[in-house]
């Protein structure tokens, strides 16, 4: 009776506790002094916001009920992530990271501070998930699976398993890129040397490029992207370029060459676009990423090699959100570091 009633009274201190209320704490606190780019006095165009590193950045508070739980089971355990390599958003405050070495994709929800990990059941379990997509049309998470050769499809209200490509579609899938406009899916097939382009439902419709290393052909490509205008850019990574394409998939020009100069690339990994068409591209050995007009113009750089805010160590994935929000996937230091980029005219 009275470890009964101890146990009451710890319930109901609990459940009226003045912790289990009020204002939580910000998940991109401000930083201060700024971290931006270029260096002032010039204009800023790109800012550091913060990171994610695992389910206690969210800075979750506990409810009566749950604390109640946590004080008479045990706190759950705070996930942290592993090998972070390639990161999405749903087109709202739900972040999706594929870590391959933890064999799972994080899901992080900036809006309920809730955090999820997915899977597919047994026996498909991730061997090693490189990329991620979401179609917020049909609300599908595309999980790209290197070693196992297929791209996994995902229930992105519920994270259910819904299905995966064919058999023998692929040799190695890495970068994923859904296209909402022609709602299809791109796939860079890195040992085939070309990107597969297949409906929402993962069924293939064409495939574009081939081994070489003259334009529109490919020697290892690693990932895709599309812009505003439709014009689709691969990383072509052991070419050290980034190709440019038609919205039909016909080549139009290369992006950078080898070298260890500005504009040039050492280990290109990913790209991206923002809201005015400028290419983004992770290069991992400069342990950075640079900014491209659509000419090829080297106009920005950003990151350098550390485990400091706005550093880098090995970053392999970019994903740039509709209000210009970069993501960027810093293996290495296991997170993800989270940029804005800052347009004319939302300048102070």
């Amino acid at each position: 009776m009275r470890t009964t009633w101890r146990l009451n009274l710890l319930l109901v201190s609990l459940l009226l506790a003045p912790g289990c209320a009020g204002k939580p704490q910000p998940i991109f606190p401000a930083v201060n002094p700024p971290i931006v780019w270029p260096d002032p006095p010039e204009q800023t165009r790109i800012r550091y916001i913060g990171q994610l590193a695992g389910s206690a950045d969210l800075k979750r508070r506990v409810g009566g009920l749950e604390a109640a739980g946590g004080a008479i089971f045990g706190k759950r355990a705070e996930r942290a992530m592993l090998t972070p390599y390639a990161v999405c958003t749903d087109g709202g405050k739900r972040i999706f990271v594929a870590d391959s070495h933890a064999q799972v994709v994080h899901v992080f929800d900036l809006a309920t501070r809730r955090y999820a990990q997915w899977t597919p059941p047994k026996p498909r379990r991730f061997t090693q998930p490189v990329g991620v997509a979401y179609d917020s049309g049909l609300h599908r998470l595309y999980v790209s699976d290197s070693v196992a050769a297929t791209v996994h499809i995902f229930d992105g209200r519920t994270g259910k398993h819904v299905g995966q490509t064919l058999p023998d579609l692929f040799q190695r899938p890495t970068g994923v890129f859904f296209d909402r406009r022609s709602k299809r899916l791109l796939v860079t097939d890195t040992t085939a040397h070309n990107v597969t382009v297949c409906a929402a439902n993962g069924d293939p419709i064409t495939r574009f490029g081939r081994r070489g290393d003259r334009l529109g052909e490919f020697n290892f490509p690693t990932s895709v992207t599309i812009d505003g205008n439709g014009i689709v850019y691969v990383c072509d990574a052991l070419n050290f370029r980034v190709q440019q394409f038609t919205a039909d998939y016909q080549p139009i020009k290369q992006i950078g060459r080898k070298g260890d100069m500005p504009g040039y690339f050492g280990q290109p990994k990913a790209v991206a676009c923002d809201s005015e068409n400028h290419l983004y591209v992770v290069d991992a050995q400069f342990e950075a990423v640079q900014i491209f007009n659509a000419a090829g113009l080297l106009l920005l750089n950003f990151g350098e090699e550390g485990r400091r805010a706005g550093q880098f160590w090995l970053p392999t994935g970019i994903f740039i959100d509709r209000s210009d929000a970069i993501l960027v996937a810093d293996d290495y230091n296991h997170r993800i570091q989270v940029f804005q980029y800052l347009p004319e005219a939302q300048q102070p």
